[in-house]
């Protein structure tokens, strides 16, 4: 722990850069944010977080767990926790579970549970965090591939059976419409039960909980934005305003208005295609 932190800038001049600016490269299977983390309640993921501290140390308290101070944590998906910091800010790297063969992963992305990570990758993925946000990597991202960024390798994707990589596209492409388990199921020609079963066995999260997510995910897309809470709800696929703030701050333990109000001055970068090349000034591959 003491050797990651010791690789960072310290006091007031690191403070100094983090601040200078808030970035968000939003893709369908990634997300990369450097800014404000606030002081979210307990929040619950679809994806698979991996928690970066920029300048104070972070606190992660997950489910069954205890606080403990890291440079580096990782959150496996759907499972309750709470992050701080003492200054509030924070790097987060979201991986959508369904996209990688989890097989495929590293030892220290792998795993049911929440845990620190001390591997020499935390140090890669706090300086790259760091260099994101003082604009190391230049103005335009969008063609930049997160995995090579963050963590020097490529993942392989998940093999999904078809029928359920089909279902999975709609969701994903379409997170905001209504497509019931029901239809779905008439989609596959599989029975009711079966497509629930097939689901999730393939994608490791429930057709509910697999499509709630996405939902509120998709809302990422609108956090520097200032359209009306009603409007906003509507458009991401909410029947009202009241369940659209109450399923945000269930799933990102911070009301819309308070994600809207540390989103002012936030960068959202929004990639249609993903893992293309690492952009110039990116830090050497991990060991």
């Amino acid at each position: 722990m003491a050797q990651i932190l010791t690789r960072a800038r310290s006091g007031a001049a690191m403070r100094s850069s983090v601040r200078a600016g808030k970035v968000m490269i939003l893709g369908r299977d990634r997300v990369a944010y450097a800014g404000l983390l606030g002081e979210p309640t307990v929040r619950n993921f679809g994806c698979l977080t991996v928690y970066s501290a920029l300048a104070s140390p972070l606190k992660v308290l997950a489910q069954g767990g205890s606080f403990q101070a890291a440079g580096m944590a990782v959150v496996p998906p759907y499972v309750p926790h709470r992050v701080s910091t003492r200054d509030r800010m924070i790097g987060v790297l979201m991986i959508e579970p369904e996209s990688v063969d989890p097989d495929g992963l590293p030892g220290w992305l792998a795993g049911a549970q929440a845990r620190e990570v001390t591997d020499p990758v935390a140090a890669r993925v706090r300086d790259s965090f760091l260099g994101l946000v003082r604009g190391d990597y230049g103005r335009d991202l969008t063609g930049v591939d997160t995995d090579q960024l963050f963590l020097g390798r490529t993942f392989e994707p998940r093999a999904l059976d078809p029928r359920i990589a089909a279902i999975v596209g709609r969701i994903c492409g379409s997170p905001h419409g209504q497509l019931s388990a029901e239809e779905s199921a008439l989609l596959t020609e599989l029975s009711f039960s079966r497509f629930l079963h097939l689901f999730r066995a393939e994608v490791g999260a429930t057709f509910r909980g697999f499509r709630a997510w996405k939902r509120a995910r998709s809302f990422l897309r609108y956090a520097n934005g200032t359209a009306s809470l009603t409007d906003l709800a509507l458009e991401i696929g909410y029947p009202d305003s009241t369940h659209f703030s109450h399923t945000i701050r269930q799933v990102y333990g911070l009301r819309p208005k308070d994600i809207f109000a540390g989103s002012r001055d936030l960068s959202i970068v929004r990639q249609d295609v993903e893992r293309l090349a690492p952009p110039m000034g990116a830090p050497a591959a991990a060991r």
